[in-house]
């Protein structure tokens, strides 16, 4: 088929010009300025969206926080509210604001792959925003709202094309994630084209105060000087840093962060508990064996791999057994293989795990819906056949399981079992507000992991007091895991804001 280019309006319009003929019908003319003046929006003050979205009543904070960047930010900010308020929701509102105004025509939106199907319903049956998933088939040329996972689009073919688009919102979900400079999530979000920019995020801050820095020299460059300058103003270190306040103001120009307390809304409590564990007699004499690995084998002469065996141990059998297995290769001489084949013998003996009799403890004492996090899939396996033999009905959910299947366990949980038991990745991106209890069965380094699990059934909707109980075995690595939590916890306190209970007073017993 042949387009061609026609002249024939300049025949008309000389003709209506010398023969002084009316432009155009009047009373279309009229009508179509009525339209366009009603479109119009005279006071870029206020929001417009909420004018437009029949299926959703945002609340308070979620509006002033739209507002808040629109107006005073310029579309750059990091969203930082607590785990569970609507983060997702504030960032449609602003979506919806500019689409409206005519300031954002194409957008992306990056989100950790779990959570890409939650953010096109959302965009899509909340905010009539016609966002669609990334398809290797799509000219993104033609492609206005974009969703997709970030692994996905830092990876050739997909990052090129999506370079060369010029993209007028980037919104970056679980924006932790891109860490600092050196990551390649980092370094890809650098290089996009974009004029405005969200990052999502409820913990900002998760092992160093650093990590803050990257993510506002990210959004706006230079706002916290350079990597020396920032460092130098501020006696910066990864666990402190001085002039707080200060630096709380400077933050506070690029984010915006609401407390479950401070949004009016009535929560229910949180109780948190940390539960000491005694190891019995067997199980401390395998940690001790693990314990002086460091100082009987040049296998295991790197404090890492004894941190990592203590840290297994203080978890499962079946956990440290698995790892001790991989590095039991590294070793050369047969006086290694020695000791590391004793503490093999030792670790198949033990009858008992003492950890897992204390959740089992407070699964029957809850006599109700709990969610176990652990930090390795040994344990899962473990505690879920444990649990079978204790009569408890459980499901799984971690990382390797597809979507689907993420959602069925999920559905399984809430129908017919009583314990869902979880890896790292349960943390992220699953809403569990029908759940009460949780148990970390083992502490991560990082605390806002903790606040990441708490939040699953911590958040708007819930309806009843939240039970958190904390596992840490006395005389272990896991009481250096606890003073290192509370050092970082009083880090993200002075520069981010204050945090919610995801611990409670311990006696460390080292």
């Amino acid at each position: 088929m042949r387009i061609e280019r026609s002249s024939d309006w300049k025949e008309s319009f000389m003709d209506r010009l010398e023969k002084e003929e009316a432009w155009d019908n009047w009373t279309l003319y009229k009508m179509a300025y009525e339209v366009a003046k009603s479109t119009m929006i005279t006071d870029f003050r206020g929001l417009q969206s909420t004018k437009y979205l029949p299926n959703l009543t945002p609340f308070a904070h979620q509006l002033e926080v739209a507002e808040t960047v629109i107006e005073r930010m310029n579309g750059k900010a990091i969203l930082a509210d607590e785990v569970g308020l609507g983060k997702t929701i504030e960032a449609g509102l602003i979506l919806k604001e500019y689409l409206i105004r005519g300031l954002v025509k194409k957008a992306l939106i990056l989100a950790p792959a779990s959570l890409v199907n939650q953010w096109i319903d959302e965009l899509n049956r909340k905010f009539h925003i016609p966002a669609m998933q990334f398809n290797k088939k799509y000219d993104l040329q033609h492609c206005d709202i974009v969703v997709m996972s970030i692994d996905m689009a830092k990876r050739s073919p997909h990052k090129e094309k999506i370079y060369e688009q010029d993209f007028d919102l980037v919104i970056i979900d679980e924006a932790h994630k891109l860490k600092n400079h050196q990551t390649k999530n980092y370094e890809f979000v650098q290089h996009l084209k974009k004029k405005f920019c969200l990052l999502l995020t409820a913990t900002p801050i998760q092992n160093d105060v650093f990590e803050l820095f990257y993510l506002i020299t990210l959004l706006k460059p230079g706002h916290l000087g350079n990597y020396e300058t920032f460092q130098a103003a501020f006696s910066a270190s990864k666990h402190n840093v001085e002039h707080e306040e200060f630096l709380r103001e400077l933050v506070n120009q690029v984010m915006v962060r609401n407390t479950r307390e401070a949004t009016g809304i009535e929560w229910p409590d949180r109780h948190v508990e940390i539960i000491p564990i005694e190891f019995t007699k067997e199980e401390r004499h395998v940690y001790d064996l693990i314990s002086e690995l460091k100082h009987s084998s040049a296998a295991f002469s790197d404090a890492f791999s004894v941190i990592t065996l203590q840290r297994e141990m203080c978890s499962s059998k079946e956990a440290v057994y698995t790892t001790l297995i991989k590095m039991r290769e590294k070793c050369i001489q047969q006086d290694e293989l020695v000791v590391v084949d004793e503490i093999l013998q030792k670790l198949t003996l033990l009858e008992m795990n003492s950890k897992a009799e204390k959740a089992f403890e407070l699964i029957k004492q809850a006599n109700d819906k709990v969610i176990i996090f652990t930090e390795y899939r040994a344990t899962q396996m473990y505690l879920q056949s444990y649990l079978y033999e204790k009569g408890i009905t459980s499901v799984l959910f971690n990382g390797k399981f597809s979507k689907s299947k993420r959602e069925w366990m999920k559905h399984l949980f809430q129908q017919q079992a009583q314990v869902l038991i979880a890896t790292e990745s349960g943390s992220e991106g699953i809403n569990l507000q029908f759940c009460h209890n949780v148990i970390n069965f083992d502490l991560p380094w990082n605390p806002m992991k903790l606040e990441q699990r708490i939040g699953r059934v911590h958040r708007l909707g819930q309806q009843n007091d939240v039970h958190i109980y904390n596992l840490a075995v006395n005389s272990t690595i896991d009481d250096h895991i606890v003073e290192l939590l509370y050092t970082k916890i009083n880090v993200f306190e002075k520069v981010v804001g204050e945090l919610d209970a995801i611990l409670s007073s311990y006696k460390m017993t080292i």
